[in-house]
């Protein structure tokens, strides 16, 4: 049995008053139609499974099935820079992420720019592996003369607790700083093929992995986020992150982005939205939290 933060349902208050999160919205119309993996573009393997080395619920520590689990730190091989920092490691977590710093075995959003460290998901939500019928995540290292790029693939992957139906799969591009960017792509790319469920059981999900009323952040339903967080309250998240229909959205798209100075640049320009903690759910300490229970 396993307690982690669920929701956080209050404002973080310092002494100037309350505390102001910046939301940078990346567009839907950024979405470009695709029904293909990067590595099969490429015409290469998804990699290896990754094993994991720490994590919260059944993490399946030295295995490589798991609820909860990450692995790492793992080398990158090269430089990246994100927001303002520069990494040769990071974390792989199987909840749909990756972190720097430290592995997130959290499995229920509460937008990304609430984790504690600096994360960039694909698909932020409760990955469950342990069914036989999902696949488990993998590594992918590949370099060209544009330079080096590290690939994770969560490849037709179940939810929590340990659904093998429906499965989700895609994939997070990595690419190292200096890489030569083709027209068109980006340092950081995501991939979606097959996209049908959206929040675990635990996350308020119900038959489907599906919510069954409607879905958001200070809710009984949170469904998948998609995007960056700088673990500093601060966050650039697809249009439709944890809201009803996540999935549908993403499904058979892929999405670039560049990085300038490790900072995103959103393709289609890029919305602030200054918004209170409060209603996103966003904050670091003094916080009421809602906690909810997850069982093996």
């Amino acid at each position: 049995m396993k307690t982690s933060m669920g929701l956080l349902t209050l404002a973080l208050l310092a002494t100037t008053g309350t505390v102001q999160a910046t939301v940078i919205t990346i567009p839907q119309s950024a979405l470009v139609p695709s029904t293909t993996l990067w590595t099969t573009d490429l015409g290469i393997s998804i990699g290896n499974a990754l094993v994991m080395t720490g994590g919260g619920n059944a993490a399946n520590v030295g295995g490589t099935r798991n609820d909860d689990g990450y692995s790492g730190p793992i080398n990158f091989g090269y430089n990246f820079t994100l927001f303002g920092n520069t990494y040769t490691n990071f974390y792989a977590n199987n909840n749909g992420n990756i972190s720097f710093g430290a592995g997130i075995s959290s499995y229920t959003p509460t937008g990304l720019q609430g984790a504690a460290q600096p994360v960039i998901s694909p698909f932020f939500a409760d990955v469950d592996t342990r069914n036989l019928a999902s696949g488990v995540m993998s590594l992918q290292t590949h370099s060209s003369a544009a330079g080096n790029e590290v690939i994770i693939t969560w490849p037709n992957v179940g939810y929590y607790s340990s659904q093998g139906n429906p499965l989700n799969t895609f994939q997070l591009v990595i690419r190292q700083d200096g890489y030569v960017i083709p027209t068109g792509e980006g340092q950081v790319g995501f991939f979606w093929t097959d996209m049908a469920w959206e929040a675990g059981s635990a996350s308020g999900g119900g038959a489907g992995g599906l919510c069954p009323g409607i879905g958001g952040i200070g809710l009984n339903c949170v469904p998948a986020a998609v995007g960056f967080g700088d673990g500093l309250s601060n966050g650039y998240v697809l249009e439709g992150s944890t809201q009803n229909g996540i999935a549908g959205v993403v499904r058979d798209h892929r999405l670039w982005v560049n990085l300038v100075g490790g900072v995103p640049t959103v393709p289609g320009g890029s919305v602030p939205e200054p918004a209170s903690l409060a209603l996103f759910g966003i904050g670091l300490a003094g916080l009421g939290v809602m906690r909810k229970r997850k069982t093996t």
